[in-house]
């Protein structure tokens, strides 16, 4: 019998973020149950695009195997299995046959690591972010400093502003990046609830500057299945908190989706509802750096269905035009007309081609999936109507690290 080199998960890193999932390109290759999420050995062809999005490095794990895991053992696992010798033959291949193995294995890995197959960089001139300080089995311990809800009372959207102070902890985090937030109990099954990830809404000095905290923007979460209404957990457990709580904290999480440092850079940013927190963060870090002749823009796209959903209303139109051009959009305000964030991109298209065409320009997209494909025909209708390739200039931003999305 031959080995392979088996593509695994490892269930103890992973936070259930969805984002390997995501990324696949390929139906069924990665899945998952209520438990942990798994690679198909029969479906998985390497291609990488899931490894580079990860923000734990959870989907970066190899092992040499006779015989594959398989979906139903990777489904049970708490933990990956440990390594085990592989005999490559029933009377045993020689060493040297098995070694040429490993290294075409492994040849075969630095090459798909090495290539940019779906893989994003971050801004040439963003910060070193630190990853992965804290984990489930070794939490910061956060203290609610604050919590208000910043959408309208009679709203649906119950979204609100939690603010995390890390007293003398250290944990460092960037405008773009999460945090995990693990809620206390067990679920059904008597296991520890999976840990949440929240984009941190807050610049990296602190919602209050050059205090040890930050801010999270979280949506309660609730909804009917099978004519029994559920709660979210994490998001449930977050809206909750009280001031004076206190909260096991995992990560920083996120390497790539993080904001320029150079003053020249113009930043792009598109979302609805909650995917507004890094821009939030990035806004706030530009007004608090910015320096009288700096030439970078910010133009902001924001969606949602009515003015009392979005959140940050009211403090988000009190910042000044020469800070911020504010593109609002509403889908069900009343007695105007329906309204995406894509279909502003298209009445902001000269501008918006003009943007696309400055190399300085970043781009960014957070918030719901469904937003993404309507965004994307957005761009490519301007760059056809402007004498530019959408499809080439996206690639080129990606690999210059200049177009981010986020979304689920």
């Amino acid at each position: 019998m031959s080995a392979i080199r088996q593509h695994l998960i490892d269930p103890e890193v992973c936070i259930r973020c969805n984002t390997c999932e995501e990324n696949c390109p390929i139906d069924g290759a990665i899945t998952h149950n209520e438990d942990n999420y798994v690679v198909n050995v029969e479906l998985c062809n390497y291609c990488m695009n899931c490894v580079a999005p990860c923000p734990t490095g959870a989907i970066d794990h190899w092992r040499m195997v006779s015989t594959p895991y398989s979906l139903e053992e990777q489904f049970e696992w708490d933990e990956l299995p440990d390594e085990t010798e592989v005999a490559t033959t029933e009377s045993g291949l020689a060493n040297a046959s098995h070694e040429a193995l490993e290294d075409e294995a492994n040849e075969i890995l630095d090459v798909a690591h090495q290539g940019q197959q779906g893989k994003v960089l971050p801004p040439f001139s963003a910060a070193h972010p630190f990853i992965n300080i804290y984990t489930r089995e070794n939490p910061a311990i956060a203290t609610v400093a604050g919590n208000y809800r910043i959408t309208s009372e009679d709203s649906e959207s119950d979204i609100h502003h939690i603010v995390l102070d890390f007293g003398t902890t250290a944990f460092p985090v960037l405008e773009g990046q999460s945090i995990g937030v693990i809620p206390p109990g067990k679920d059904a099954r008597g296991k520890a609830h999976n840990v949440r990830l929240y984009s941190v809404a807050s610049p990296r000095d602190g919602e209050r500057p050059n205090h040890n905290n930050l801010s999270l923007t979280v949506k309660r979460v609730v909804f009917e299945e099978d004519g029994v209404v559920k709660k979210g957990v994490g998001s449930n457990y977050v809206c909750d908190l009280k001031k004076g709580d206190q909260v096991q904290v995992t990560g920083a999480f996120g390497s790539t989706f993080l904001m320029p440092n150079h003053p020249e850079a113009n930043i792009m940013m598109i979302c609805t509802g909650t995917g507004s927190a890094p821009f939030r963060a990035m806004t706030e870090r530009r007004r608090r750096k910015r320096q009288p002749g700096d030439k970078g823009k910010m133009m902001l796209f924001f969606g949602a269905r009515t003015k009392g959903d979005l959140p940050y209303f009211g403090p988000l139109n009190k910042l000044p035009d020469s800070l911020i051009r504010k593109e609002l959009c509403f889908s069900r305000e009343a007695d105007q007309p329906k309204e995406y964030v894509q279909d502003r991109i298209l009445k902001c298209a000269d501008d918006v081609a003009a943007w696309l065409k400055d190399d300085q320009t970043f781009i960014y997209l957070c918030g719901l999936k469904g937003m993404e494909l309507g965004v994307e025909e957005a761009f490519a209708k301007t760059c056809r109507d402007h004498g530019l390739d959408w499809p080439a200039l996206r690639n080129k931003m990606r690999e210059s690290g200049r177009y981010h999305v986020e979304t689920y």
